[in-house]
């Protein structure tokens, strides 16, 4: 045997080894640099065969613009193969998400950014799809068929949902991610990104997406997901490797290693005995503080590490007042909960939105939680917990005496008998119960027990059988309102807008888009116009009754008004727009999407005398 076979074998390993990291280390969806690439002349390995398949089920969503009793715009249109594609435009047989934009959350009644979030979470909105057969994914296809450009993140599940079993773990992995971008044309395309390659088969994927550059409401229409049965073996027909890729870089995933060091690596025990702390002995502990308050919490966890100085301040409760979890929630556990709580005494702001899903979070972790920062609690974030129950709610009413804020959007798997204990919340100022399945005799209680409320948001809430009613107690009990969001409530008529008018005059903005129970002949929009004054958002979105009268009495008496959405009205004309716009100089919004007697010519002159408007015009093609 030759001397060299033992040195060739090494070697031989050694490659392996430096394409298996490679490929690891791919990240953010990009492969092996092509600029390195030097192809080899050996075959590749044979692959399996790949699969196709098209969503089976929608499980999950952050929120959409349709409502929960029809296909309309909803998530749910997801599942299946295209029903638009290669088609551009708006459809009803597409996905879409509630907002588009940076303005709906820039207006003076929204909530203000949470200071240490991740600055690499950037996502706004997500769903999640699950296919017929685990596969190792290939590739994967998703179909935008109007303002592509939203999607930010894709992930996979290794936990199958259609599975007997309770697996033992679930992960969740990054197979592709990348910042926000703008894409110019509104027209459909098929977006397939270069995702990387996981070690496990799933047929649970996650969209995230970001829709803050967009110009209009991003539509989808399907996601095909494309792999093989059989984990695919590492081909030799790989590129080389540049040497310089072979660091120790432990910190790629930086969210994902932030958790881990809060339930790893976060202990006094694991720090070696310093002695000098360098020039951070001769800093003021104020400024050190002052210091480390802007890094993102993973960094504050790998700073702990250094050295005891540093670790006291980055257990010291004052860095903890802004706390935002939901950068974390594919790895935040009880454990990880656990790990924070002598550092928690000081919470003012919590945001546990999208966290605790399939168990990761318990009733007990969540309680012992607030127990420990309840007391100080001003704000506390909740949407899409699904861990919620109303035991949780309960505590929430004991712990949390000082609660301002609570937003429970999207929580629909709360029982309608656990909103009563939000009631014992009298501070409440802001209550965000989009899509919730809350009922009428819980949101009475919690309106005459809340006389403080500022900002309501009722939202697609289907079981309020009475929506006159509750607007009548709104307007006698909740005097300091400046925010109201009724959007798809299915009831309401001009008696209760009459009430809520008369009640509320702090009020700077209504929802009332999709409200089919409102008609502009019974006056209820002038007068609305009339009694508000102040309103600097009015969403009439698909009421096809408002007419020039209604844009006229806005014109006169809200000349604030900033946002003005009329999608669909048939009777809105050329003039009384133009004499709105000159009269409401703050004009940021115009939605005239499908409004008949506003074709794009009169869109394009409007936007020619009026370039600080925004005026939005949706097409089909």
């Amino acid at each position: 045997m030759s001397s060299w076979f033992p040195m060739l074998t090494v070697l031989s390993m050694f490659y392996y080894i430096c394409l298996r990291r490679r490929a690891r280390l791919a990240s953010r969806g990009e492969m092996i640099n092509s600029r390195r690439a030097i192809e080899s002349n050996s075959r590749a390995l044979p692959m399996s065969v790949e699969a196709v398949q098209y969503a089976k089920e929608v499980l999950d969503f952050s929120s959409h613009y349709g409502s929960e009793n029809s296909m309309s715009y909803t998530m749910w249109n997801l599942a299946g193969p295209p029903n638009v594609y290669p088609s551009s435009g708006d459809f009803t047989q597409t996905a879409v998400f509630r907002t588009y934009g940076n303005w709906w959350h820039q207006n003076g009644c929204s909530t203000l950014p949470f200071k240490r979030t991740s600055p690499s979470f950037c996502s706004q909105d997500y769903v999640e799809l699950a296919f017929e057969e685990p596969v190792y994914p290939t590739a994967i296809h998703i179909l935008e068929t109007y303002h592509p450009g939203s999607i930010v993140k894709i992930l996979a599940c290794s936990a199958n949902p259609y599975s007997q079993t309770t697996p033992t773990e679930v992960r969740w992995e990054t197979i592709w991610s990348a910042e926000p971008t703008h894409v110019h044309s509104p027209q459909a395309r098929q977006f397939t990104p270069c995702i990387k390659e996981i070690d496990f088969p799933t047929n649970l994927l996650r969209l995230e997406t970001n829709s803050s550059l967009l110009e209009y409401y991003t539509e989808l229409d399907a996601v095909e997901l494309h792999g093989v049965k059989e984990k695919p073996m590492l081909s030799l027909k790989t590129v080389a490797i540049d040497m310089n890729d072979l660091e120790d870089d432990e910190y790629e995933d930086k969210d994902g290693c932030g958790i881990d060091c809060l339930t790893n690596q976060f202990s006094s025990s694991s720090l070696r005995d310093w002695t000098n702390n360098g020039y951070f002995d001769k800093l003021p502990y104020e400024l050190i503080q002052l210091i480390i308050s802007h890094l993102a919490l993973p960094d504050l966890c790998r700073l702990a590490q250094t050295c005891k100085l540093l670790y006291q301040h980055c257990c010291d409760p004052l860095q903890y007042t802004h706390l935002s979890l939901q950068p974390y929630w594919a790895s935040l556990t009880d454990a990880s909960l656990e790990y924070l709580l002598p550092r928690c005494t000081l919470v003012q702001w919590l945001n546990l939105s999208w966290t605790g899903n399939r168990g990761f979070i318990s009733t007990s972790g969540f309680s012992r939680l607030l127990k420990v920062c309840g007391s100080e609690l001003v704000r506390l974030e909740l949407a899409c917990g699904h861990f919620l129950n109303e035991a949780c709610l309960e505590v929430i009413a004991e712990m949390c005496p000082n609660l301002q804020e609570l937003n429970l959007s999207s929580c629909d798997k709360l029982p309608p008998q656990a909103f009563s204990h939000i009631s014992k919340l009298c501070g409440l100022k802001r209550l965000v119960l989009y899509r919730t399945k809350i009922e009428q005799t819980a949101l009475l209680s919690i309106l005459n027990f809340c006389p403080d409320l500022q900002h309501l948001n009722l939202g697609s809430c289907v079981l309020i059988e009475d929506y006159d009613l509750i607007a009548g107690v709104i307007g006698a009990k909740c005097k300091k309102l400046r925010s109201l969001d009724l959007w798809r409530c299915k009831n309401i008529t001009e008696k209760g807008i009459k009430e809520l008018a008369s009640g509320c005059p702090l009020l700077e903005e209504l929802d009332l888009g999709w409200c089919p129970t409102l008609h502009s002949g019974t006056g209820c929009f002038t007068n609305l116009a009339h009694k508000l004054p102040g309103l600097r958002k009015l969403f009439l979105t698909a009421n096809r009754s408002v007419c020039d009268t209604d844009i006229e009495e806005l014109a006169a008496s809200c000349q604030h008004l900033q946002y003005l959405d009329i999608l669909g009205t048939r009777l809105v004309s050329p003039i009384s727009l133009r004499k709105l716009l000159e009269c409401c100089k703050e004009l940021i919004l115009l939605d005239v999407s499908f409004c008949s007697q506003i074709d794009s010519r009169v869109v394009q002159e409007l936007a020619s005398r009026f370039p600080n408007v925004s005026i939005k015009k949706s097409f089909t093609q």
